[in-house]
C-alpha cells in the first residue's frame, strides 16, 4: 500500500484515502464485491475524490463499471505507471517507448463507454454498406500508430546495437546498474562518475539510460550505465516497449544489483528484480549466466547508521552509502577485481622501434611487468581473450 501511495504521489496526486479490501473472489463486472464497491463509492463521494487508483490489474469492463459506480476517473496499476513514465520521459527514445506502451494499453481499453463510438461512418463503393463504427476507426488509427512506433524503435535498437558494436571494437568493459526503483542507482551513478544525472527520492526518476566513463583503482577504464528501475508486477507492455533500453543490461560485462538495504521489504524487492531479469532470459534478451556476473550492492547504509550497522548475509555483497561516499572505494576495488578475473595473462617481445604496438598493448590491457632490452621490450600483461586474439592476428 505504501508503494502504491508513493506511485500516486510521485505524479502529483494528493492521496486522501487508502483502503485495503480482502477479496473472496474476483468479480468479473467490478473486481470487488457489491458491498465493497458501494463502501468505496461512499468514501470517494465523502472525500470529493477525482481519481481512484486500484493497485492491481483491471479489465476494460471493470474499469468502465467502476467509473460509472464511483462517478470519477479510475486507473489501475499499469495505467498509473504508464502515466508516470509519460511524465518522466526526456529523450526521443524514452518518449517513443512510453507512447508505444500507452497505445498497447489503450487499444484494449476501447470499450463502448461512449455512444459516439457506435456511430457509423460512410462506407465505400456505390451501394454504400455498413461503413465503419468510430470504435473500429479508433482501433485502426491506434494500430497504424503502433506499427510506425515499432519501426522507429527498431531503428533505435539498431543504432544502439551499432554503438555497442563500436564499443566492443575498442573494448572498454561496461558495468550496468540494475535494481528496484528508488534504490539509489542514480545517486550511486553520480557518486562514482561525478555526473549530474537527475536523482530524486521518488519512484521512476530515471527512464533514459545514461553512460559515463570511470577509472578503476588499477587505472583501467570502464563505462558505467544507469538504467530504468524495476518494480513488482511490472506491466508487460513496459517490458516490451523498453526492450531497447534493457538490451544495454544484456550487453554489460558486469551487473551491479543496487538494493535499498534500509527498506523494510528489501528481500521482496530483490525477488522482484530477479524475476524481471529471469523474464528477460526467457525473452532471449539476457543470457542465463547473468547471476555469475552480478555484484550485489547494499545501498543507503547511512539510513541504518553506517556500514558497520548493516548485517551481511552474503559475503560477496558490498555495503555502501552513495550519499555519504562510505564504502565506494571497496565497491570500485570489487569491480576492478571482477573485471581483472575476466582477463588472461600474456607475454610479448615487442621490437624497440615498434612503438605503435607497444602503445596498443598499453591502451588495451594492464601491463604487469616491463623489461627494456637493446632490441626488444618484454612486457607481461593482463588482457581480455578477445584483445589477445586481435593483437596476435595483427
Amino acid at each position: 500500500m505504501a508503494e502504491a501511495a508513493g506511485l500516486a504521489s510521485s505524479i502529483g496526486l494528493v492521496v486522501v484515502q487508502e483502503s485495503i479490501f480482502a477479496l473472496r473472489h474476483r468479480t468479473p463486472a467490478t473486481l470487488f464485491g457489491k458491498g465493497q464497491t458501494a463502501s468505496a463509492g461512499e468514501e470517494i463521494a465523502a472525500n470529493e475524490v477525482s481519481v481512484a487508483v486500484v493497485d492491481g490489474a483491471l479489465t476494460p469492463v471493470q474499469q468502465r463499471n467502476l467509473e460509472t459506480a464511483w462517478k470519477c476517473k479510475v486507473i489501475d496499476r499499469t495505467g498509473l505507471i504508464l502515466d508516470i513514465f509519460g511524465a518522466r520521459a526526456r529523450t526521443r527514445e524514452g518518449s517513443l517507448q512510453v507512447e508505444l506502451a500507452h497505445l498497447d494499453y489503450q487499444r484494449s481499453r476501447l470499450v463502448r463507454s461512449w455512444t459516439h463510438l457506435e456511430r457509423q461512418r460512410g462506407g465505400f463503393g456505390f451501394l454504400g454498406g455498413p461503413g465503419e463504427t468510430q470504435i473500429e476507426a479508433d482501433r485502426r488509427l491506434i494500430g497504424d500508430r503502433i506499427s510506425r512506433l515499432k519501426l522507429e524503435l527498431e531503428e533505435v535498437r539498431r543504432t544502439r546495437g551499432l554503438h555497442r558494436g563500436a564499443r566492443k571494437k575498442t573494448p572498454v568493459p561496461v558495468v550496468a546498474l540494475v535494481g528496484y526503483t528508488n534504490a539509489g542507482k542514480s545517486t550511486l551513478f553520480n557518486a562514482l562518475t561525478g555526473a549530474t544525472v537527475v536523482a530524486e527520492d521518488q519512484l521512476f526518476a530515471t527512464l533514459d539510460p545514461t553512460m559515463r566513463g570511470i577509472f578503476l583503482p588499477s587505472g583501467r577504464k570502464a563505462i558505467l550505465s544507469d538504467t530504468v528501475g524495476f518494480i513488482s508486477d511490472l506491466p508487460t507492455e513496459l517490458v516490451a516497449a523498453f526492450r531497447a533500453t534493457l538490451e544495454e543490461v544484456a550487453g554489460a560485462d558486469l551487473l551491479l544489483h543496487v538494493r535499498d538495504i534500509s527498506h523494510p521489504d528489501t528481500a521482496a524487492q530483490r525477488g522482484d528484480v530477479t524475476a524481471v531479469l529471469n523474464g528477460l532470459v526467457k525473452d532471449g534478451v539476457l543470457d542465463e549466466s547473468w547471476p555469475e556476473r552480478t555484484i550485489e550492492v547494499l545501498n543507503k547504509a547511512d539510513l541504518l547508521g553506517g556500514i558497520a550497522s548493516v548485517p551481511l548475509r552474503d559475503e560477496s555483497a558490498i555495503t555502501v552509502s552513495a550519499l555519504t561516499g562510505e564504502g565506494l572505494p571497496a565497491l570500485l576495488s570489487a569491480i576492478d577485481r571482477f573485471l581483472a578475473s575476466q582477463l588472461v595473462t600474456a607475454s610479448y617481445d615487442v621490437p624497440v622501434e615498434d612503438g605503435a604496438k607497444l602503445a596498443w598493448l598499453y591502451r588495451h590491457g594492464e601491463v604487469l611487468e616491463r623489461e627494456d632490452g637493446d632490441t626488444n621490450v618484454h612486457v607481461k600483461m593482463r588482457i581480455s581473450e578477445t584483445d589477445r586474439a586481435r593483437f596476435e592476428k595483427l
